[in-house]
């Protein structure tokens, strides 16, 4: 019985991929308000299965934000693989607040707008400014994806950011006070 599972669970595994992360979609979900009628600032935390079999228990979290009467938003967001071709793991960039990740549907954990969020904004920005982490991903226990955004919610407890279980890594954000 034992081998016969060991021979299984390879094909379950198999029969779970797609074709690739490279060709997972990576487009826009639909979800984050339109920048060009959206004139209020404007917070968003997603969270997305995570890729392949690790999508079973766990998930990827970013960060996007919007600053009243800006044209895009701008994501803040840890990717492992940047590490290895040399580049932070940080990853600050104008570009899509809710694109798909690798093919998982992106879900809102927080919604911020209007009054007040674009001093939430200058807050995140300097959170970014000080992970410390920026160079360092380690899947597990981290510091990885779940591990900035929890640190962005230590820096700035007004944003009420609560990730959920299933953000395996954001334990991490408490090695530094």
């Amino acid at each position: 019985m034992i081998r016969l599972c060991l021979l299984l669970f390879p094909l379950l595994l198999a029969g779970c991929a797609n074709d690739g992360w490279q060709s997972a979609s990576r487009a826009p979900a639909g979800i984050a308000p339109d920048p060009a009628t959206t004139p209020e600032a404007v917070i968003q935390v997603y969270g997305a299965d995570a890729w392949g079999w690790r999508g079973w228990f766990a998930v990827h979290t970013w960060i996007a934000v919007k600053p009243s009467n800006a044209e895009q938003y701008t994501v803040f967001e840890v990717i492992g693989w940047r590490t290895r071709r040399g580049l932070p793991a940080l990853r600050i960039a104008q570009d899509y607040p809710d694109r798909y990740w690798f093919g998982a549907t992106p879900r809102i954990l927080l919604d911020k707008r209007g009054p007040g969020v674009d001093e939430l904004i200058e807050k995140i920005e300097q959170a970014a400014r000080d992970y410390p982490w920026k160079h360092e991903y380690r899947l597990f226990p981290g510091p990885n994806s779940n591990t900035f955004p929890a640190w962005v919610a230590r820096r700035v407890p007004e944003l009420g950011l609560n990730l959920p279980f299933s953000a395996i890594g954001s334990s991490w954000a408490r090695k530094i006070p």
